[in-house]
């Protein structure tokens, strides 16, 4: 059994692998999909791990050069900014940007996947559903398959192989028992559970729907994303042991007892909270790091295979997305010279990938602990005015990890010089008013060169 000259064959129907193949079927490869899962489309898959998507900048880009974007607008809600919920019930609004352009887009993760698939076996891509890949012969490039609905093991042989199967990689799976490959997992101690804010009356939004509604509580979170169905996808993140943690909630009373305390303006809205808590899974989050993403120009790793991150940056999918298009430029540069195209992937993507997994972390913190905190928000503001003033110099990191595709590994760098002048221009003033602009200027020209903005 040899090699399928010609043919590219990914592993994984989930959202790069889809979006990637219509791409590569536009540039005359025959593409093929394996896929462990049933069909989406015909099967209802149950809930509890779907957490919502934020598509920004970076993923619509690749949505747009595939000629899907406008389709896409149908089953998106632009959220303009974070509603912070207090513990007294208070409602206050942080807009994501300086203005309304400046938005990012909540979208169900199944109906993108559905979407994405049905483009892609429009275009020609041949998706085999309910095989799982169990392993393959890296130097002959031999699939190793299971027939989920029968049970049936088989080989096949592939073309040149991407893996796209996700955190659990059985593609990274066989290239870790190879030499010299690199391989860090790194799980949070919490773990994340998926909840469900109704629609009322009419279909309609139960709370503000063009917003990211969150309730910080200091060491753990609920966060509230809207759907178009008018329902909110909820996210309840705590610590997986100790006080206020998944381990407490182990009855329906312990559950209604701490969300009433914690969360009371939600409670109304979750009339089957006990039921919705204890049907869904507790997932948990990991960060992967590993190298190299390629054996020998057969076999390469893209998405979450070479590069899990958690979800706090609203990245995930953003970054996966981004891949497809720097995969595709490379591509499009040197042809099917696989070994140029993938060693070359690896070097522009694996320093930000890997500074975009430390910015998720970073950002976990920010969410749970400091956006209900006055000094923070004094921040945010002196961030604004300083990027309204120097808009080609002083760009605040979340705009350019969002708004813009700004490479990470630089708003990561930069982020880190903006955080230090913050601090130091803050330091000993409570209003905007009070800014030193000779001050400011002198360090947003010493330590910022200017960006190149579209």
């Amino acid at each position: 059994m040899s090699q399928k000259n010609g043919m590219i064959t990914l592993i994984g129907a989930g959202l790069t692998g889809p979006l990637l193949a219509l791409e590569l079927v536009k540039r005359g490869f025959q593409v093929e999909i394996y896929e462990r899962r049933a069909d989406m489309r015909r099967v209802h898959m149950s809930a509890g791990r779907s957490i919502n998507l934020a598509l920004s900048a970076r993923g619509i880009h690749a949505l747009k050069q595939a000629g899907l974007w406008d389709d896409m607008q149908k089953i998106v809600i632009p959220m303009k900014g974070r509603m912070m919920h207090s513990a007294a019930s208070e409602i206050t609004f942080q807009p994501y940007g300086r203005n309304e352009s400046e938005v990012i887009n909540s979208i169900s993760r199944a109906d993108l996947n559905i979407a994405l698939m049905n483009a892609a076996e429009e275009r020609g891509v041949k998706v085999h559903l309910q095989m799982r890949c169990t392993g393959i012969d890296l130097s002959r490039n031999i699939l190793q398959l299971r027939d989920e609905e029968t049970g049936e093991k088989h080989s096949a042989a592939a073309g040149v192989v991407i893996g796209c199967d996700g955190s659990a990689s059985e593609i990274r799976g066989e290239m870790l028992k190879r030499s010299r490959f690199n391989f860090s997992q790194q799980y949070l101690d919490y773990g994340y559970k998926e909840l469900t804010i109704p629609a009322v009356c009419g279909g309609r939004h139960a709370l503000e729907t063009n917003a990211l509604h969150i309730w910080p509580r200091g060491n753990y979170m609920l966060i509230a994303l809207p759907n178009v169905d008018g329902t909110f996808a909820c996210i309840l993140f705590l610590p997986s042991g100790g006080r206020d943690s998944f381990e407490q909630l182990s009855t329906r009373a312990a559950v209604l007892e701490f969300f009433q305390s914690r969360f009371p303006d939600a409670v109304p809205l979750m009339p089957d909270l006990a039921d919705n808590f204890f049907a869904n899974p507790v997932g948990s989050m990991v960060t992967i790091r590993c190298s190299p993403w390629h054996f020998e120009g057969k076999a390469l790793l893209l998405g979450d295979a070479a590069h899990a991150i958690v979800p706090f940056f609203g990245q995930g999918i953003n970054c996966g997305f981004e891949d497809c298009t720097v995969l595709l430029e490379l591509l499009d540069r040197h042809g099917a010279d696989w070994n140029k195209v993938f060693s070359g992937f690896e070097r522009a993507r694996k320093e930000n990938t890997d500074a975009i997994a430390d910015l998720a972390i970073e950002n976990f913190v920010e969410m749970r602990d400091r956006v209900g905190d006055a000094r923070f928000l004094f921040r945010k503001k002196v961030e604004l005015a300083l990027q309204e003033k120097y808009p080609q110099r002083f760009v605040p990191k979340y705009a350019m990890v969002t708004f813009l595709r700004v490479p990470y590994a630089t708003a990561l760098k930069r982020g880190q010089v903006q955080d230090r002048m913050l601090t130091e221009l803050c330091e000993h003033i409570d209003r905007v008013e009070d800014l030193d602009w000779k001050k400011a200027e002198r360090l947003v020209y010493s330590e910022l060169s200017p960006l190149e903005l579209p």
